[in-house]
């Protein structure tokens, strides 16, 4: 749950800081006063679009941060471990807006991406705005909704996974019976360009090596030289390495053995080199007997490589990928070739996966009627409390044609109501007055959140065009609510905010030229006043404080 959020220079918020209790929360105040700000900046902190119109004049920053407790929901500490987002139990989220640069956003300390921040965000919030009632008009958004209090989120994955494997199969067999009709003239070619390739295999095989061969042959001149004055400088040149080294070595060798015999250790390094040159002088000779001077060999092995490289200029690649490139036109051949076979082998796959298709979708359309039948009882018992009284809500599960065949499955559904006794049912937009659908919109909300997972429920001004009796009603359903997730509720009816678990006030200050927001707690004393003023306005009178004590005490 939310336990605390910290606003700073946010529109005309300067400093807020704000600990929510668990239940159901209501916030209040005066038209203007800027009740939303909390959820707005909820929004921002939990990676709504940023504008750099909200940070406040004068000022080059606007920050907002959120704590919450995340002790009952394990499934949300899972996740931040797996995003090396350690969470200890809780999870503090801040946003950060700038004027002249980019937004930052941090979970735990660690910058994340606004991407991440919002996949965050749907764990933990659930905002509820009050123009829900317009979304209810589409299908999808009805779709959604009734999935989502079905909970049959395994049968949604398996469908989607057979559709996707459904129409993958139907590309691969599409695209095949094309290149079929094709099939003659493409192979043709393809046997033309596979003949060049296997005219040159030999040479794209050896290819390292003749490109050595060609090294050699072409530096044959140099080489010769080369080693011919390295074995005259170890060998034959006056003052010859080779000689002279086996002097120093006979010599220091006699001294050892006559006069000085600490120069055995020298004696025997000289030694050492002398056998080393020699052995050297033997490889280099050997070398040289091998270093061919052949320009006839020279010039075949020019040609051949030139060849390739020609070869791998005409297919735009590089002369050591063409053996692949053999081998993926060799591959493209023989599947032409099989084509008949191919495409028949295809086929049967296209057809079993368009059954496991169907099979996925008959579950879970089965799913989705019986989860219709549920919630409809459910909201039609809702409209009675809501004043309309022989109300009737359905949700029909109609079947789409195969051809429609969707991600989300085959059916189609549709939200239908008769808000009087005796009218026919009939489609939610062409039955529904305002003040029913907004009505009809808050049980649907209160219906569907009271099974999802996220643990804080945001109802921003839901109860607009009720009042009275279904106004109660309306507070008392948030209020039960409130007894299982954490409510908070931005109203301007008193009948909801005397449900409330705790009631904060909102108010703006004017101070010489500058405009701020205040949120603060309200005590017993302090919120009767506010019910009282909700009920007759800035004129408090001893009777309207005596019907918000009542109020209160009637909850």
């Amino acid at each position: 749950m939310l336990r605390h959020i910290q606003i700073r220079n946010l529109v005309i918020v300067q400093e807020l800081s704000l600990d929510l209790p668990a239940g159901m929360a209501v916030l209040t105040g005066e038209t203007g006063a800027g009740k939303s700000i909390l959820i707005d900046a909820l929004g921002l902190a939990l990676g709504g679009k940023t504008d750099r119109g909200m940070i406040r004049p004068g000022c080059e920053t606007a920050e907002v941060s959120a704590v919450f407790d995340l002790e009952d929901r394990p499934g949300v500490a899972d996740w931040l471990d797996t995003q090396e987002l350690a969470s200890d139990g809780e999870c503090i989220v801040r946003r950060v807006l700038v004027r002249e640069g980019r937004s930052r956003a941090f979970v735990n300390g660690r910058p994340v991406t606004q991407q991440l921040l919002r996949e965050l965000g749907e764990q933990l919030v659930e905002i509820h705005g009050q123009h829900e009632h317009q979304r209810l008009l589409r299908p999808a958004v009805q779709r959604q909704l009734l999935d989502a209090w079905a909970g049959h989120d395994d049968l949604l994955r398996k469908v989607s996974e057979a559709h996707a494997r459904w129409q993958e199969q139907k590309a691969r067999f599409e695209q095949l019976q094309a290149q079929t009709e094709e099939r003659a003239q493409r192979m043709d070619y393809l046997q033309y360009q596979i003949g060049e390739l296997e005219r040159l295999r030999p040479a794209m095989e050896s290819l390292q090596s003749l490109e050595q061969e060609q090294k050699r042959l072409a530096n044959a001149d140099e080489l010769g030289s080369e080693v011919n004055w390295l074995l005259d400088l170890l060998q034959e040149a006056d003052g010859a390495v080779q000689a002279g080294l086996s002097r120093a070595a006979l010599d220091t060798g006699r001294l050892t053995d006559s006069l000085a015999g600490e120069l055995a250790p020298a004696a025997e390094l000289l030694e050492s080199a002398r056998i080393q040159v020699e052995e050297a002088v033997s490889l280099l000779q050997e070398f040289g007997s091998r270093i061919e001077h052949d320009p006839q060999r020279l010039a075949e092995v020019d040609h051949q490589l030139g060849e390739l490289h020609d070869m791998a200029r005409k297919h735009r690649t590089q002369a050591e990928r063409l053996p692949g490139l053999l081998e993926a036109l060799q591959d493209e051949f023989a599947l032409l070739e099989n084509a008949e076979s191919s495409l028949a082998g295809l086929e049967r796959e296209l057809e079993s996966s368009r059954m496991a298709y169907l099979r996925a979708c008959t579950a879970l359309g089965k799913s989705r009627r019986k989860a219709a039948t549920r919630l409809s009882g459910k909201l039609t018992a809702s409209m009675q409390e809501l004043a309309m009284e022989g109300g009737r809500f359905e949700i029909e599960v109609g079947e789409l044609s195969e051809e429609m065949g969707k991600a989300h499955g085959l059916d189609e559904i549709r939200f239908l109501v008769s808000a009087n006794p005796g009218q026919p049912l009939a489609p939610l937009a062409k039955v529904a007055s305002g003040g029913e659908l907004s009505r009809l919109s808050l049980a649907i909300q209160v219906a569907t959140a009271d099974i999802g997972t996220v643990p804080t429920l945001i109802f921003d001004e839901v109860d607009v065009g009720i009042g009275g009796a279904v106004a109660e009603t309306v507070g008392r359903l948030l209020r039960e609510l409130g007894k299982r997730r954490q409510v908070l509720c931005v109203t301007h009816l008193p009948q909801v905010a005397a449900q409330g678990h705790a009631h904060f006030q909102v108010s703006k200050e004017r101070k010489q030229k500058s405009t701020r927001t205040r949120i603060i707690p309200l005590d017993e004393e302090a919120r009767i006043r506010e019910i009282a003023r909700m009920v007759g306005g800035s004129r408090i009178t001893p009777q309207t404080l005596a019907h918000a004590r009542e109020m209160i005490s009637g909850v």
